[in-house]
């Protein structure tokens, strides 16, 4: 080999060295065009796949840089990664395929995933941009009669098995369906997140919290098609405080036990947030074939505006309202508190706790409540329905059994 031969290889495994070995992995660098029309996702993923297997004491970053619009297919980025923190800096724009033919032979089941990174760290202060108009004018939901209607369609972002994690500065914008999931994830802290669809836009939540613990959503603004936070089975110590919801459905624990599924959701505090214009507020929901529990739910300083049923409890759940036949089964709903709730309501059903005659509501606390008509027309009215526990200064009221 000559001189020069053995110099350049010399040069290219200290360039690949240096690669692999510094804190940053800009996607621009990888190849990605950032025209928001060019598959970029290749070029993500191999930014990612660098970051990960980087073993630098610093945090390594992958780059997604501000003033560009990335267009990216469904991409997931595994785990376990070398470093104890990686980051995820999106600055720019991430767009996903525009319409559901763009879709074919793609994983319509996610659009931007981590799964098993454990200290991940997702900031910038960027765009994730789902484009999901098109999924929403042929949705089954909306439109059960049209041919060739979908019932599936992408979440935005989704974290599996991850755990350690922090998620700031993010702004999502149009998922096809549900903005953010979380699926059996321990220590996942959330700031300042800003969630914008349309009211009318189908089975959009903004955040989906699934088997995982140790949650908590701080300052975050989030406007959407249906609950603004839902807390699904397997989830328990989940903090909430300081959200504005609306549009949106509230913020829910449940859907709870469909299908008959046995179910564990507690420690669950929802606090110093607002509603504005939604269909609910405070809101546990399960199915009447479910088992298992739901316990220790606090709802409490809430402020809320133009809302449809301010507190609710449906432990007959129904996919289509009042047609289910009543089961002698269902998830035990106990030690649930609502205090210090004010504002006012759109229905007469300001306070709404429709629970199971098999297995009773135990252990309800209204206390420190003041809901009243938004229009002085329509009264509010409390309506308590096989719902145990104890009221103080609730209005209107009283509503409860007492034991």
């Amino acid at each position: 080999m000559d001189i020069f031969a053995f110099l350049f290889i010399l040069g290219l495994i200290s360039s690949l060295s240096s690669r692999v070995s510094c804190k940053s992995f800009n996607v621009v660098d990888y190849g990605a065009k950032g025209d928001g029309m060019t598959d970029d996702s290749q070029a993500f993923l191999n930014a990612w796949k660098d970051a990960c297997s980087s073993n630098t004491h610093r945090s390594p970053q992958v780059i997604i840089p501000a003033g560009s619009t990335f267009l990216v297919k469904p991409v997931q980025f595994n785990g376990p990664c070398m470093s104890k923190h990686t980051v995820f800096l999106v600055s720019g724009t991430v767009v996903a395929p525009g319409s559901p033919p763009d879709w074919n032979g793609l994983d319509t089941s996610q659009w931007l995933s981590f799964n098993g990174v454990n200290g991940l760290i997702v900031d910038g202060g960027g765009i994730i941009d789902g484009q999901g108009k098109k999924w929403w004018d042929q949705s089954c939901r909306d439109h059960p009669n049209m041919e060739g209607c979908t019932c599936l369609a992408p979440s935005a972002m989704k974290f599996m098995y991850c755990n350690n994690t922090t998620l700031n500065n993010i702004h999502f914008v149009n998922s096809p369906q549900t903005h953010m999931q979380l699926f059996v994830c321990s220590g996942f802290n959330i700031n300042n997140l800003t969630v914008q669809s349309p009211g009318d836009s189908p089975n959009t939540d903004g955040i989906h919290i699934h088997a995982s613990e140790h949650v908590v959503i701080t300052y975050s603004k989030i406007s959407c098609g249906d609950d603004c936070i839902s807390i699904g089975d397997f989830t328990h110590d989940v903090e909430i405080n300081n959200v504005q919801c609306g549009p949106g459905h509230g913020i829910s624990v449940g859907s709870l036990g469909k299908s008959g599924n046995y179910v564990e959701v507690k420690d669950i505090h929802v606090s110093k947030s607002t509603f504005y214009g939604t269909t609910n507020g405070a809101r546990i929901k399960t199915w009447q074939t479910g088992k298992g529990y739901a316990r220790n739910i606090t709802f409490e300083d809430l402020q809320i505006f133009s809302v449809y049923n301010p507190i609710i409890i449906d432990q007959n759940y129904c996919s289509v309202p009042g047609t289910c036949m009543e089961q002698d089964t269902g998830v035990q709903i106990s030690d649930v508190v609502f205090q210090r709730i004010n504002g006012t309501a759109t229905s007469e059903a300001a306070i709404s706790l429709n629970c199971s005659k098999a297995v009773p509501c135990l252990g309800i606390k209204l206390d420190s409540i003041d809901i009243t008509p938004q229009t002085p027309s329509v009264p509010v009215a409390a309506c308590c329905s096989n719902a145990h526990g104890e009221e103080t200064s609730v209005e209107p009221g009283p509503c409860l059994k007492q034991d």
